[in-house]
């Protein structure tokens, strides 16, 4: 074993860790971890910088502001508001009849907003249902996640191992060529989540209380400052709606959600409240001096008019066009020129802004950062996994371990559920972006050492680094229904874990049958 490898082993253990104890923000551990690696010789300055140039990065970044977009015309609330029933209706009734709306939606747009929009009312109206909200919030994350995984946009992740796979010198994925098995698995996931999830899931949620059930709710996330009245005092004893008008949903300190008995817990400096309350919350308190708002835009005012549609048309426009580009017929007739996903988004992006759809002059508000950073910094560190020897002597190990089955095709079925639980479980502890960054490279030397078409193996890690429903910290939509809903570790690994074995199983299966090796 080299010194490269001995090395890139222990930069990956210790950002491993770091992630896991969330030490800081995941873009600057992967920015330390490519800097250690720059230090010692295997990653060079244009090898740091490739990734931020990358098409799958700035795709990202631009389909944030296109979410924006849309979310800002109101369309995706009346949709599934007109997905709910507003009669008396059962769990299963009421899951069946919105979740599926939820996955199509999803498919096409960032989980993080969807959850954030449809979260407060799918609570609000099981309140008004006389429903535990607690058998629909889990599900709702679920949901999106498994809508995620049917589209090149769908999620972060799908683009950025396209973005790697176009980086090794292959052809990049289609639109819906996810889709190929994606929907297999996300129709059976709902299935699950409409029939089974709910005898899985509590009935009330620890420490709840009676809220509000105005309509036109939605959620804000402000930091607490030291001119906060109600330092020293918990939740229960300083009345926050008589204050502000709003209910407190979830406390964070310290990056970490408070759970138990949180609503007797004293506040302190620096706490971050998740708010339930009407659009007037931040126009009134926008420039308090006892919080800072973090997660809401003061100029948030929703589309209205004609606006509205146009924003829906853009979307359409982006997808349709995005997968008409990617036929043979047009590649034949343009064939210097591509019509993919990065072209019409940038087209999209740009009417958006012209247009109004979103405020041009604080267009990078609406971009998370740390998560455009962090798929860069993948870009390095699956390089420097390539460069270092490090990804060869892995999948040299992942290649014995299936050859001990033999040379049968059962060792094709072995190597896909290896690197699929490989991959699982880094997404499950870490992130699923940086999964996919520690995945791609052992994937990628697996398919050469067997001289075959690495495509089975790209389609199985963008299967299994969306797939994170055992654990709160897996995805970022289930750590923010977890403050909402108010659920335990153990809620997740109930309901979860069967999900991941229906992901494991299908994708184990379906994949090699669908893509020749």
């Amino acid at each position: 074993m080299s010194f490269s490898i001995i090395y890139v082993s222990l930069c990956l253990i210790l950002m491993i860790w770091a992630l896991m104890t969330d030490k800081l923000k995941p873009g600057l551990i992967l920015f330390t971890c490519v800097v250690l690696m720059l230090c010692a010789g295997i990653l060079t300055p244009k090898d740091c910088l490739e990734g931020f140039s990358n098409k799958g990065m700035i795709t990202v970044a631009l389909l944030f502001l296109v979410s924006e977009g849309v979310r800002r015309s109101g369309i995706l609330e009346r949709i599934i508001f007109s997905m709910l029933p507003h009669k008396q209706t059962t769990v299963t009734k009421a899951n069946a009849r919105f979740l599926p709306m939820v996955s199509f939606v999803s498919a096409f747009l960032n989980n993080t907003p969807v959850v954030v929009i449809f979260a407060p009312m799918i609570k609000n109206w099981a309140r008004k249902m006389k429903l535990p909200p607690t058998k629909f919030l889990i599900p709702l994350s679920y949901a999106t996640i498994l809508g995620g995984i049917c589209t090149l946009i769908g999620t972060s992740t799908n683009l950025v191992v396209d973005g790697m796979i176009q980086d090794a010198g292959h052809e990049g994925m289609s639109m819906f060529e996810l889709g190929k098995v994606g929907i297999f698995i996300c129709i059976v996931g709902l299935l699950y989540l409409i029939f089974y999830s709910h005898y899985l899931l509590p009935d009330k949620r620890e420490g709840d209380v009676e809220m509000d059930t105005r309509k036109d709710l939605t959620t804000v996330e402000v930091v607490i400052r030291s001119r906060f009245p109600g330092l020293g005092c918990s939740i229960r004893e300083f009345d926050f709606f008589r204050h502000y008008g709003a209910n407190v949903l979830s406390i964070r300190r310290n990056g970490e959600l408070l759970t138990g008995d949180w609503m007797n817990i004293p506040l302190q400096n620096h706490d971050t409240l998740l708010l339930e309350t009407d659009n007037k919350f931040v126009q009134s308190y926008g420039e308090s001096k006892a919080f800072l708002i973090a997660s809401y835009d003061t100029d948030n005012q929703m589309l209205g008019g004609k606006k509205k549609w146009f924003a829906f048309i853009l979307m359409a426009f982006m997808i349709i066009g995005a997968t008409i580009g990617e036929l043979p017929f047009m590649k034949e007739l343009v064939p210097n020129f591509k019509f993919d996903m990065f072209f019409f988004v940038c087209v999209t992006t740009v009417i958006m802004a012209w247009t109004g759809m979103f405020n041009a002059r604080k267009y990078s508000k609406y971009m998370s950062w740390d998560v455009l950073v962090t798929i860069a910094c993948a870009f390095a560190i699956s390089k420097g996994m390539q460069n270092s020897g490090f990804a060869d002597y892995i999948a040299g190990f992942i290649i014995d371990a299936a050859d001990s089955i033999g040379h049968t095709e059962g060792g094709v079925y072995a190597m896909m559920a290896i690197l699929f639980i490989i991959t699982n479980l880094f997404t499950e502890l870490i992130t699923n972006n940086a999964a996919a960054a520690l995945s791609f490279p052992l994937a990628l030397s697996v398919a050469e050492k067997m001289g075959c078409d690495p495509m089975p193996f790209f389609i199985c890690i963008c299967m299994a680094a969306s797939a994170a429903f055992s654990t709160p910290i897996g995805y970022q939509t289930n750590l923010l229904v977890q403050g909402i809903g108010g659920y335990k570790f153990k809620d997740y690994v109930k309901v979860g874990i069967p999900l991941n074995l229906i992901v494991f199983l299908i994708s184990v299966f379906v994949i090699p049958e669908i893509w020749e090796f």
